[in-house]
Formats: C-alpha cells, structure tokens, sequence
C-alpha cells in the first residue's frame, strides 16, 4: 500500500496494524492536509461483520467532538474497500514515552487529565473505548493528548446515534459481546466476559496510570494464563514501593482504579479527573504546605467560641500572606471544625505536608494558647509552645507563631512579608472582638446578619478610628447590601466611603483593595475597580477575593472572555469554592464553549453538595446546585426540589429569588421565571444589570415582559 495513490489518497507510511484494522499516513490531494487512513485487513475486507464494525467505529467517532479525541472526516468506499478517514496526529505514542522511563507527576497530570476529558466525553455519549492503553494515546509536539482507535469501541442499543430499529448495515452480533481488548489493560468483568460498562475504562486508566508513574504495568512479568490469574485475584503492588517519592495521595488514586470490583473504583471518568486535578494542585506546591486546624476552645464558653475562629482564621491569614508557603483556605478546614479526626488524618485527607492544630482558653483578659506543628506523613510533632498572656497580646503571639512556623520549614522571609507580619491591625483589644464578632455575623449572608454586623464593625471603628481592616469590613458590609438587598444610594456611598478610608488608611491591606473594587464595580467606574482588585493581587497573590469579585464585574458587563480568566484564578486560590465554577460555566456557555462548560458544572455540583454536607442550611449551596443540575440536563425534578428548599427557607431573600428564577428559566418555565425576577428586582434596580447579561436567562430574551423588566434602568 506505501506509496500507492488510492482515489485521491497518495499513501505515505503505515502507522499501525491490528486485528480490526491497518492505518496508512495519507495526504488528500483534493484538501491538501494530511490524514489517517484506515482500511480493513485485507484477509477480512470481504467479511461483512468486519465492515459492520468499521462502519460503528466511524459512528461512533462521529458522535463524539472533543480535542482530545482524533477527529473523523468521513467513511468513504475506496476502491471497492472501505476506509474511515480520520484526524492525522503527529507525535509520540505513551508507549514510546514509557520506553523512556516512568514520567515525573508534574509530566503525567496534564496528559492524564486530559485522557480523561476524552473518555469522559465518549461515556457521556454512551460509548466505551474497551481498549485504552499507551499505544492508542499520543501527544503532540505542543502537549496536546490525542486518544486514538475506537475499533473495540462499545455503545450500548438505542445510545450515541449507533443503532437503530431498522439499522440493516450495522449488524455486530457475535462482536460487540465478544471478549475484546488488550488482556494486560483489561479490568476483572471484561476478561470474564461479564458486561463492560464506564469502569472497564477506569480500571485501563488505572493501568496505564500506574504504567506512566512506575515504568512498568501492575503486572509486568506475567503473560499468558499467569496475567488473567494476577488480573482477577492478585492486588497490585502499591506504585509508592517501586516510586517512594510518588505523592500517597496519587498511587491512592491509581490504586482505586485498580479495583477487582467495579463498585469500589472510581463512579465515572469525571470523577477520576477530578480527583487527579486535586493531586496535581497538590503537586505543584506540596513541600511547604499546610492546614491550620480550627483551635479548640478549651474553656468551654460559648461565648468565647467567635475568638477561638477568629484566632485561628487569622493566623490561617498570616500564613497565606508567606509566599514560601501554601495554606489551605478557610473554607477548606470548615468541615473538620467539629475536631473528631487526629491531625495527621486531617492531613491526608486535604494533601497537606503538614497540621497546625492547638486550643485557647480564656479568662478575664487572660489568654492561654498552645500551639503544635505535625508532619502529616509521620505524625511527628515538629514545634509545639504554650503562650500565657494579657488578650492584649494576640497579635503578637499570632506574629511569633507564624515566625516560629516559617523558621521551623526554613521559609526565608522577604522584607515586606516582614513588615507586613509585625504590623498588629489594631491595638485596641475590645476592637478586636467587636471586629471578630462582625465578621462572624457577615459570613451569615442574610441581611439582618449583615445588619447586625454593620453594628459590631461600626463599634470596632468607634473604639479605633485607625482600624483598616474593620474600614474594609465594614465597606463590604454596605457593597452586600447594595447588591443583595437594597441598592439605595445611601449604601452605595457608605461602601466608597469606607473603602476609601481603607485604602488610605493602610495602602498595604489587599483586603482594603478589594473593598475599593467592589465599591467602584458598583458604581460603574470600572477602570477604577479593576485596577483595585490588581493591587489587591499584586499585594496578595493568595486572595480568593480579589480574583472572585473582579471575575464578577466582569461577568455583569458581559465581557466573558475576561470573566473565565478570573474565575478560573479564583479556582486555582480557593479549590474547594462552589460559587467560582458555577458562574465560570455560565460565562464558558455564553462563550458557547459548552464541553467546558459541563466540567465546570460538574465541579461546582460536586462542591456545593460537599458543602451542603457542613451546612445543610446554605440556600447558596442549594440553588447553585439546582443551576448546576439544569446545565447539565440531569434530573430536572432534583433541581426543581433543591430550589423550592432554598425559598422556603428565606421566601424574602432577593439572592434566592433571582437564583430560583434563573432555574425556572432554565428548565423552559418562562412564567415563573419571570415572577421571581420581578420580585427580585422590587429589591433594587442593581439586579438588572445583572439581568442583561445573564447565560442563564437568555431563553428570555426573546419575551417582550423580560425585556420590559431589564429595560427600566433607574437613574
């Protein structure tokens, strides 16, 4: 065939043989691109079977469009032979990579995790590759993974456009339900012959996984009958005894791939890229990392139970500032706030090298805080101190606990972070607590609370006029009310004006930069606030906050290009957030780049019910699951239960309104969507900006009563 010009194919090189097929190197002389050419061998060109699997392949590459899959261009009778026409990738073969050597993790996450968007997208149209191994994947010159051959590709009937009642041309009894695949990288049930489902791939994932990070298959030398006995019976050798330098929580990931029963490995190919997306952040900064426990309240009084948390956030606060380290976020430690789990458990379950966990008691203004760093991997205490002091001194023990933590990790500190670290935010102690109770009550997220916390951050600043935190607080108090609840003027200017003073008062403060933005943002000086919030990162790059609620602006004006940059920012600073990837996947799907978009969903669900595991009273977590669930297709009644919950548990909310009106109108209810617009909008006229250019509203669009409500704009 090399060298043979077959109708207006001229055929280069063979590029690979197999039992169901022989691919060429071609160049198509009429489109002048180079192609992939796959034909029948030629001892079964004439069997019909043979040609019926030929034909599926091609329907089922058909089905599917994702950049990781190599793309078909046709199935066209050549020559009285039959050839699909397919994408050709240039590049390397994982095989001829795993000749190499076993890859580092920081080379093996990204050809994994997009290996796994492929299959994740052939699953969600009801096909199973059947044989993923290292010679079916390539990686192009500029990093791009390529999953190739669905020759043993399987749809189940009625499923991905494949089969039909009347489908004479397609008849594979005797192939679809025969043992196929390659026996090395072929899961327990395939081998058996006892059904394949999504798992079957999971568990050849797994295999090549351990491939990539050990150099060498589970069970490199067996062959033969010896292989099926180790594949059905014998559990693999842990990667880490081969690799000890391999992250524990990746082989654990391989491990769960490995799995003799399919119920024990992972639910879907989404939910193993996800879990491999949480390894790599690990990855990437793993030396230096570390979880800051919620410190126990060893006295007991609830009362003080806002110091214990405040104690604890802020020095969380402190050590994120340190570049040298990586601190996992607030909200990350929140489910582990009740204890009941030792440290070190702790930190396997967040991928943290290592636990700052301790206790505080209170008596009168005197304060006992002890204080120990363990080495997640050992157990090992490695710094422990007990600090006998007047409550005045808080700032000064959270200074020496953080110097004590950076010395003891051999973290170099820079002069600003020295500066930064020495500089107590207030001296006034009753400040201090008012501020802490403040914040305690704006992390409710209901006006009221809010209200409350206007009052306790308006004490703080009485008592310390200087207090640039508590400005800042205070200033996000009246930007949420602007936004939420009431966008009355008399907000929007008591937001600028404590920003203001914020940013005056300590132009170091990112937070303070951040409130700057926000009230800019609201008031439509958007230059302003984007250059606040890029301070705000410049000064601390760790901020969620800054990445969040630029992201935000950006969404509101419609410019989703920007907005997707900064959202997936905000991800990467806070990993465990639901809010970030919920609104990403509406700016992804108003940029029409809806595979994103699903993954996207996908995430922010997984999230928000994780979150919903913690506080089973979050109406934001309720209705963002509900958003996420509509975009997604999935389970329409669900979505529909989880919106009607967060109403009735705050009927009079304008955030869940809206959001239960977005979900009305996703599911095609335009009538009830509008009604909960509506009653948004008797909140204030901010939310209609909103309105304009909101993806998930734009079924809407085209109804002259949405575009009444979004076309009154107040002066």
């Amino acid at each position: 065939m090399i060298g043979k010009t077959i109708g207006h194919y001229d055929i280069s090189e063979e590029l690979g043989t197999g039992g169901m097929g022989v691919v060429y190197r071609a160049t198509d002389r009429l489109l002048r691109r180079d192609v992939a050419l796959k034909f029948l061998p030629e001892n079964f060109a004439d069997d019909p079977d043979r040609r019926a699997r030929l034909v599926y392949e091609a329907r089922a590459l058909a089905s599917v469009n994702h950049p990781n899959i190599a793309a078909i261009y046709g199935l066209e009778e050549v020559e009285e032979r039959y050839a699909l026409v397919m994408e050709y990738v240039d590049g390397t073969t994982l095989s001829e990579r795993i000749r190499k050597g076993a890859m580092e993790p920081k080379e093996m996450f990204p050809i994994a995790l997009q290996m796994c968007a492929a299959l994740a997208a052939a699953h969600k149209k009801g096909i199973i590759h059947r044989d993923v191994k290292p010679s079916n994947v390539k990686v192009t010159p500029d990093g791009r993974v390529k999953v190739l051959d669905f020759g043993l590709a399987l749809a189940k009937r009625g499923e991905a456009g494949l089969w039909s009642s009347d489908d004479t041309t397609v008849d594979l009894s005797g192939i679809t339900s025969m043992v196929a695949g390659t026996v090395a990288y072929m899961a327990p049930e395939q081998l058996q012959g006892t059904g394949v489902d999504e798992r079957s791939d999971i568990y050849a994932m797994g295999v090549v996984l351990y491939e990539l990070a050990v150099g060498q298959r589970p069970f490199a030398d067996a062959d033969g009958a010896s292989l099926i006995r180790d594949i059905l019976d014998t559990p693999p050798a842990p990667p880490r005894w081969t690799v000890p330098s391999l992250p524990v929580r990746l082989e654990a990931i391989i491990l769960k791939c490995l799995e003799k029963e399919p119920a024990l490995r992972h639910p879907s190919m989404r939910a193993l890229r996800e879990e491999l997306r949480l390894a790599a952040c690990d990855v990437e900064a793993p030396e230096k990392s570390i979880a800051v426990l919620y410190f126990e309240n060893a006295g007991g009084a609830p009362e003080d139970d806002f110091l214990c948390d405040g104690i604890t956030e802020d020095i969380l606060v402190e050590l994120s500032r340190i570049q040298g380290l990586t601190v996992l976020s607030r909200s990350a430690m929140l489910r582990f706030r009740r204890g009941g789990l030792p440290a070190t458990d702790v930190g396997r379950k967040l991928g943290a090298m290592y636990v700052l966990h301790g206790s505080v008691r209170r008596a009168g203004s005197r304060l006992r805080l002890t204080t120990e760093l363990v080495e997640t991997r050992s157990g090992r205490s490695l710094w422990a101190e007990r600090y006998d002091r007047q409550l005045e001194d808080v700032f000064a023990i959270q200074e020496e606990i953080a110097k004590s933590i950076t010395q003891t990790l051999r973290v170099v500190l820079s002069d600003a972070e020295k500066r930064v670290m020495a500089k107590a935010p207030t001296a006034n102690v009753e400040a201090y607590e008012c501020y802490l109770r403040g914040r305690q009550y704006f992390r409710q997220f209901r006006r009221k609370s809010i209200e409350f916390a206007i009052q306790m951050i308006g004490r703080a600043i009485e008592l310390d006029a200087r207090y640039a935190l508590a400005h800042a607080a205070l200033a996000d108090c009246y930007s949420y009310l602007y936004m939420f609840w009431e966008a009355s003027q008399e907000h929007l200017s008591a937001a600028d004006r404590a920003s203001l003073r914020a940013v005056t008062l300590d132009p170091e403060l990112a937070e303070a930069h951040v409130a700057r933005g926000v009230a800019r943002s609201l008031a439509k000086r958007y230059v302003e606030a984007d250059r606040e919030f890029e301070t705000a990162v410049r000064l601390n790059p760790r901020l969620f906050e800054a990445y969040y609620f630029c992201a935000r602006g950006y969404y509101a004006r419609g410019l989703f290009e920007q907005a997707v940059s900064w959202f997936e920012r905000a991800m990467q600073a806070r990993p465990e957030d639901y809010q970030a990837p919920t609104l990403l996947s509406s700016a992804l799907a108003g940029l029409e780049r809806q595979t994103e978009a699903d993954e996207a969903n996908r995430r922010a669900l997984r999230l928000a019910q994780q979150h919903l595991e913690i506080d089973p009273g979050d109406t934001r977590a309720l209705y963002f699951s509900a958003i996420a669930l509509c975009h997604l297709g999935e389970e329409p009644e669900r979505a529909l239960q989880l919106a009607e919950r967060a109403l009735a548990m705050d009927p009079a909310e304008p955030q869940v309104l809206y959001n239960v009106g977005c979900v009305y109108a996703l599911l095609g209810f335009p009538d009830k969507a509008l009604h909960y617009l509506e009653a948004t909008i008797a909140h204030g006229d901010w939310w209609r900006t909103w309105m304009r250019n909101d993806p998930d509203l734009v079924s809407l669009n085209g109804d002259a009563r949405f575009q009444h409500l979004v076309g009154e704009e107040a002066e």
